[in-house]
Formats: C-alpha cells, structure tokens, sequence
C-alpha cells in the first residue's frame, strides 16, 4: 500500500461535475484531491466528446434554466483567464412542432427570467434558416446567447487551471468504498488518501463504485452521435444554429472547426458499460438519423 495521503475533500471523477467541484472548492481554500481514472476528458467519459450544447431551455424547470445561465457565465469568466476560446455562440433554435407544449414552454420560463430568447414565426424562420424543411413546424424560438461548448478541452483547461491554484490531480481508479468503513478512498495503484468529505462525480460509473446502493438506480444507455461531412458555409455557424427538434427527439451542431455536422437521436438506448461495451455505431441508428436528416435538412 502507498503512503497515506490526508487532504479536505477527495474528489473522484474529472469531468465537467467533478472538475468544477474540485475548482471552487479550492477557490474556497480548501485542500482538495482529484482523481479520475481515464484522465480528464476522456473519450470513455460524457465529458469527453468534441462538443456539448449549453443552452438554457428546459421547459417550465427554471431551476435548470437558472443553472445553466450561471454555468455559461462562469464558462466564460474561465475563458477569459485561461485565454481559450472554447465556447462557440452559435444560437440554439428550438423547432417548434404543431400541438408541442415543450418549447412553448420553455419560451415563456426564458421570458419570465429576462434571459434572451426571440419568437420567430414560421415565415421568418424559414427566411432566417433556409437550411431545414419545415413539415410539421408551426415556429421556432431562438436562445440567440446560447451555444456550443468544445467539450473535451473546456474540461482540460479547467482541470489545468485547478492544478495551477493548487489542487492534487492523481490519474487512477478508485476501489469500491467499504460502506461499513468509510475514512479513506483506496486506488488501484495502492494510494490511500483520507479526507473531511468525499465527492463522487463518477457519472456512468457510480453503479460500480457503489454496486449496493446504485447498481438498480442509475441505469446508462446508450445513444450514438454522428458526425456528418455537410461541404459548404451554409451548415457553419452563424448561418447554421444549433437545433432541437424535440418532439422528434432529435438535435443538431453546426459544423464547427471542420468536424462536420453533429446530429443524434436523443433518447435511451440500450444499456452500456462504460468500461467494456464497444463505441462502434450502429446500421440501425445511422439510417435513423439519414432518414430523420432526409426530412428536416436541406
């Protein structure tokens, strides 16, 4: 066994969740360790792709809209420490669907908060974004503030700013804690580190990390995401937004530094192991996602 570390708060998990705990609670003063088995950004991790959608909409849930309108600003005041532009300000436009209370909805929380978000009907969407077929879309709503964020640096800038105030970074696994006997967190590699607090930030892994209290609450799933060669200026942003097509259960990225056209079917999969289960998409959900690009792009 490795010599026994003490510290405030053991962190376990380096991605978007994890690494923000970690920084504010050494923005805090507090001594803090970090630790995470693949690295930060990992490709294995949600947190590691090239991109994510930051947007404030959810519905009726201000709770949510709230956090994420604090959550870009503090993305942004990070950006303009480290000098990396991560985030893209692409706008986020929701498709609103015939009969679909969800962005209705989520026009008026936005509206209700003073957060930026623009009713566009469907003549001047169609105008604005000639891009999309408009079949079954009575309108749009445009979160013009709201964007994409480059997923898998904005995690690895933050982690290398924790680093540089002084938090502990350890790329290791953790053993499952004896829940009868829990003063210290033990890794794969032998270090032991005790702590005042613990904070498991482990995503699709806390199943394993507590397989008696988690492993029939939390279920991950799998969802496969495409990048798609879209050749020419009108599918990068500014003249291509980021896109929600809710009802259909569908979303999409511009093309941003070359990358192609992200689009993904955004509901549970089947269930996936983040350790073993292979990242290989499938016949099936690529000729989903053609189908429902046939229709909506143009």
């Amino acid at each position: 066994m490795g010599r026994p570390q003490t510290c405030d708060v053991v962190v376990v998990g380096a991605g978007v969740f994890g690494a923000w705990t970690a920084y504010q609670l050494r923005q805090a003063g507090k001594s803090v360790t970090l630790i995470d088995g693949y690295g930060a950004g990992n490709s294995r991790s949600s947190s590691g792709d090239e991109s994510r959608i930051i947007r404030m909409g959810y519905g009726g849930d201000e709770i949510y809209s709230r956090s994420a309108w604090r959550s870009l600003q503090l993305w942004k005041e990070l950006f303009a420490q480290t000098g990396d532009n991560l985030f893209r300000k692409t706008g986020v436009l929701w498709l609103a669907h015939d009969g679909d209370p969800y962005p209705v909805s989520t026009f008026e929380t936005l509206t209700n908060l003073s957060f930026p978000i623009e009713e566009l009907t469907l003549p001047e969407v169609s105008t604005r974004y000639p891009q999309f077929g408009y079949e079954g879309i009575g309108g749009a709503f445009l979160e013009a503030e709201s964007g994409v964020l480059l997923a898998r640096r904005a995690v690895q800038s933050l982690v290398r700013e924790a680093l540089k105030s002084g938090v502990e970074y350890l790329q290791d696994s953790v053993e499952p804690p004896n829940a009868r006997r829990f003063d210290e967190v033990v890794t794969t590699s032998g270090e032991r580190i005790s702590a005042a607090v613990y904070v498991f930030a482990c995503g699709a892994w806390l199943p394993k990390v507590f397989p008696d209290v988690l492993a029939g609450r939390i279920h991950s799933t799998r969802q496969d995401v495409f990048y798609l060669g879209a050749p020419g200026m009108r599918f990068q942003s500014p003249a291509l937004p980021v896109w929600i097509d809710f009802k259909t259960e569908a979303y999409g990225l511009p093309d941003i530094e070359g990358r192609g056209v992200k689009v993904a079917i955004d509901r549970h999969g089947e269930a996936f192991d983040p350790d073993t289960n292979d990242r290989v998409v499938s016949s099936e959900s690529l000729a989903e996602v053609r189908r429902y690009l046939a229709r909506r792009v143009q």
